[in-house]
């Protein structure tokens, strides 16, 4: 047990950001206090804070190995639990079209919603003695000193009939409140100024239905089916079983492109993929939901780290700092980065904001450059391109046709992709040789048909038509 560094902390947010910042506080505070506006409490379905909790999520390798060493016992309790687990490396992973060779990496995929992962997190957390949940709560903002130099606390209003405005004490504060966090406006009331932001526009759209199959069989044993949008191939998918004997399936689609929420609609669009296996199994599928969409405009980092003052007792973690493009999974991961970052300033004493935001941002660069490299692969996408998000594009697409052929690339991609191992793993001398030789593009995936392709979407412009797709293929 770590030396108690004050009477309370309050995180402002019960999501996993809020909740595994709140497992390592519990350490160092007598109390912790979560507050959140909606119901937590025994809820495994999707709650209106977290609107993107009913699409399929991904727990990244390393997310999985910080939860079992917070919560130990934590895997094999979410598997007696129902949840599936699988190799990283020996799902179905398809890019542009074209299957990765299986690769047992010993890294673990925990195959849940959101939701069920969240409660499970959730359960630990407030199995704890000294962590207490303020449900269905409104935050209404941060309270600080007279001189405005400290956080000192919080201001809430619970939802509950008669309930007034009241002021909870703390001596550190942190905004885990997620994308839609408040606090560059509590900054700027302050006189500290709102920091900067970078923002890199997708505008990718998840819609998400589950189902029932009548024969497993047909998975062939796999967890999870995942076709990859990629520029030559830019409608996508993720297709994981779940726990209580269901299958989760969210279609993505990029630069205005969304699947149809009706049945039909939402069929075809399965069967537009780059590969028909998806369509093939949910076309005799039992629908357990109607089709619901989440869109995602663009990827925003606020940069805490440049702000030339912050107050003391006050820091931001998690969606709050930096949201990340889902589709690359990261967001849970990096949360739980950033709250062993928290866990380490803690045993050396209060955390000092300049300090605890600088090192964040160290833990956001790797997986926000992986990010936007990624989308700034597609030529609608707006952004500078320096020559290393050139050349790590041009390569990258060199690891996905090599590992299409050699299993060890795609062990060492998935490590890689599952913040576990750093992007440099890929250059290593004998793995450039591996993605070298096995690299020559493979095959052209078939492009989507002109009535189903990316140019359908509401919201594309001209030049996200097939035309497009062609030329960066041809690139």
């Amino acid at each position: 047990m770590s030396q108690r560094l004050g009477h309370r902390a309050i995180v402002l947010g019960g999501s996993m950001a809020g909740l595994l910042a709140a497992r390592v506080l519990a350490e160092s505070f007598a109390e912790v206090v979560i507050v959140d506006r909606d119901e937590l409490t025994g809820v495994t379905t999707a709650r209106r804070g977290v609107p993107q909790g009913r699409h399929v999520h991904g727990l990244l390798a390393r997310g999985q190995q910080i939860l079992e060493e917070l919560f130990p016992g934590f895997t094999s309790g979410a598997t007696a639990a129902g949840i599936p687990t699988g190799d990283l490396g020996e799902l179905r992973w398809f890019f542009g079209g074209h299957r990765l060779k299986p690769s047992a990496t010993g890294l673990i995929c925990v195959s849940a919603t959101r939701p069920m992962l969240e409660s499970h997190v959730r359960a630990r957390v407030a199995a704890l003695p000294n962590v207490s949940l303020i449900e269905r709560a409104d935050i209404v903002g941060i309270t600080t000193t007279r001189d405005n130099s400290r956080v000192i606390g919080a201001r809430i209003h619970r939802h509950a009939k008669g309930s007034t405005e009241e002021a909870l004490d703390a001596e550190l504060v942190i905004d885990a409140t997620g994308r839609g966090s408040r606090t560059p406006v509590w900054l700027d009331e302050l006189g500290y100024g709102r920091p900067d932001e970078d923002r890199v526009k997708i505008n990718i759209s998840y819609t998400t239905r589950t189902y029932r199959l009548a024969d497993e069989s047909v998975l062939n044993g796999d967890l999870s089916i995942n076709p990859v949008a990629t520029p030559a191939a830019p409608r996508g998918a993720f297709f994981s079983r779940i726990e209580d004997g269901k299958c989760a399936l969210s279609l993505t689609g990029v630069l205005g492109d969304s699947a149809p929420t009706d049945p039909d609609g939402f069929l075809e669009y399965a069967r537009s993929l780059p590969v028909p296996d998806i369509y093939e199994i949910i076309r005799d599928a039992e629908p357990l939901s109607d089709a619901v969409v989440y869109r995602y405009l663009a990827s925003v980092r606020r940069r805490y780290e440049r702000l030339a003052r912050f107050p003391k007792g006050f820091l931001v973690l998690g969606d709050a700092a930096c949201s990340f493009n889902p589709a690359y999974g990261q967001g849970m991961t990096v949360a739980a980065l950033e709250a062993m970052t928290l866990r380490d300033h803690l045993t050396r004493g209060m955390p000092e904001a300049a300090g605890f935001h600088q090192d964040i941002s160290r833990v956001i660069d790797v997986p926000w450059d992986m990010a936007v490299g990624g989308d700034l692969s597609y030529p609608q996408v707006e952004g500078p391109r320096p020559l290393k998000v050139r050349i790590g594009n041009a390569y990258i697409a060199k690891v996905h046709a090599a590992a299409t052929r050699d299993p060890e690339v795609t062990r060492a991609f998935m490590r890689v992709a599952g913040m576990v191992e750093a992007p440099t793993a890929l250059m290593r001398p004998s793995m450039v040789l591996r993605v070298l030789r096995n690299g020559k593009p493979s095959e052209s995936a078939p492009l989507p048909r002109p009535d189903s392709g990316p140019d359908s979407g509401p919201d594309s412009g001209p030049d996200s038509g097939p035309d497009e797709v062609r030329a960066s293929r041809a690139a």
